[in-house]
């Protein structure tokens, strides 16, 4: 199919201008009296709107919560996020997971400090040059922060749009991707961006409900193309979740004169920057104390002698379904070689360190 030819099936399936006026008036009336009260909205400069946003990928807005408000209270501006230590960024979004994000967040700090002086660029490109901001995160910030004429999907409006267009086929496809953005683009105001974005937003999570949505109650239904066919439960079409992979591992315990040893993974590596427990993975046949000194010694350089089983914890993590065996230890000897930065703590410690969900869990066990 040609480009002209494939613009042209994607203009056809666009809202009239007409039908965008109608639609424009109908969800900013609809917003005015439904908006969600978010505790990113009393605040909507530009690093409250770009932290509650990097925050809300991927996680629910119930979970950011206090989240938002506890990173605000430690790290106010972009300037105290600039200056603080990774340690204490990480510490802060534990719990949160992907904890790429925050790493990505801290350099982008910096950047915004080092190189425009602590001040957001308006305009797009410049702003998606900053570590962790895609084209979603940075017209969120536009539009909200700067009310710049700039578009958002993410998975709400992506569900509202398609059943608005009728869009039977995959949103996360080529074709999908370029129709879904232009439908965001075209039905922007001239001003109110930043509102409007957000009706969609609340109308998608408010209304517009993956399961069960609330067509009698929509302010839009009678343009929407699914409503009008019958066809809300089967659009927008499901994406097919990757099957995950079985993993067993091992964490360790490892006591010395009143203190425990933490490792800090490095980049590179799930979990990076933050510090954990040793851990490594296993076979389902291995010898579990033969690994654990080899693995241990390896990893700390500490020469251990394996103690009892504490507990087995499941968790997932992006593909992946762990099995954790965590054991205790005693350390007989340490050597100076190390693979991992290390450091002995006392339990009491423990909570000033960033640690993964399982690692926290291990943490509460033996603190």
């Amino acid at each position: 199919m040609s480009r002209t030819k494939a613009n042209d099936e994607q203009a056809a399936r666009l809202p009239e201008p007409s039908v965008r006026r109608w639609l424009r008036q109908k969800l900013l009336t609809w917003y005015a009296a439904n908006a969600r009260d978010l505790p990113w909205r009393r605040r909507c400069d530009p690093y409250a709107v770009w932290l509650s946003e990097v925050m809300l990928q991927q996680t629910q807005v119930e979970t950011v919560r206090g989240y938002f408000d506890r990173f605000l209270k430690k790290l106010p501006t972009v300037e105290a996020l600039a200056a603080a230590d990774q340690h204490e960024v990480l510490r802060l979004w534990e719990g949160l997971g992907y904890y790429r994000r925050a790493r990505q967040l801290h350099e982008a700090a910096k950047m915004l400090v080092d190189q425009y002086g602590g001040q957001f660029p308006s305009d797009s490109k410049t702003i998606r040059r900053l570590p962790g901001i895609g084209r979603y995160t940075a017209g969120a910030i536009l539009s909200i922060a700067f009310d710049r004429r700039e578009p958002i999907l993410e998975a709400n409006t992506v569900r509202l749009f398609s059943r608005l267009l009728g869009y039977e086929g995959a949103p996360q496809s080529s074709e999908g991707q370029r129709l879904l953005w232009a439908a965001a683009d075209v039905l922007l105001p001239r001003r109110d961006v930043g509102r409007f974005n957000q009706a969609l937003m609340d109308l998608g999570s408010l209304v517009c409900t993956v399961r069960s949505p609330r067509c009698d109650v929509c302010p839009i239904a009678t343009k929407c193309r699914a409503n009008q066919l019958g066809k809300q439960e089967t659009i927008p079409s499901p994406k097919i979740k990757p099957r995950r992979e079985s993993v067993r591992e091992a964490a360790v315990v490892v006591r010395r004169r009143g203190r425990l040893l933490l490792l800090r993974w490095p980049e590179g590596r799930r979990w990076a920057g933050l510090w954990d427990f040793p851990r490594f993975p296993i076979s389902a046949d291995s010898a579990i104390d033969r690994e654990m000194a080899k693995n241990v010694l390896e990893l700390t350089g500490a020469t251990i002698r394996p103690g009892r089983r504490l507990a087995t914890l499941s968790h997932g993590v992006t593909r992946f379904q762990i099995t954790l065996e965590c054991f205790e230890a005693e350390c007989t000897a340490c050597a100076n070689r190390a693979a991992m930065e290390t450091r002995w703590v006392r339990p009491a410690e423990l909570k000033d360190f960033p640690l993964s969900s399982t690692g926290r869990k291990l943490a509460r066990m033996v603190s």
